[in-house]
């Protein structure tokens, strides 16, 4: 599979400050839900860097659309997700595709 066809998700999490490192430690310790299932094609977890309230983002990336919206409406998502709701005090999500996947000079070191 090209990563023209990879359906990426972009999280945004607003989190309560004085969490952080409870929050990133509840989002590792579920990690595997997304992770294991068979669609899904990597995760990561982005600490932001603007002043202000913590901002964390997720990207995950999955096979298709179809595929995501699967997990998504799965009692393991749900799961995940109550299991995060308690850290966050607002936060946004962002659908796409990648158009162009272009590997940098300095990837293979």
């Amino acid at each position: 599979m090209s990563d023209q066809e990879t359906f990426r998700v972009i999280l945004r999490f607003e989190i309560k400050e004085g969490v952080e490192a409870e929050f990133e430690r509840t989002w590792l310790d579920i990690a595997d839900v997304i992770t294991g299932h068979p669609a899904n094609r990597g995760q990561w977890l982005l600490r932001g860097t603007q002043p202000g309230a913590p901002v964390y983002f997720v990207i995950s990336d999955w096979t298709s659309e179809p595929e995501f919206r699967a997990f998504e409406r799965s009692d393991d998502h749900l799961e995940h997700r109550v299991k995060l709701h308690p850290f966050r005090t607002g936060g946004s999500m962002e659908t796409t595709t990648v158009v162009h996947a272009l590997q940098a000079a300095g990837a293979s070191r």
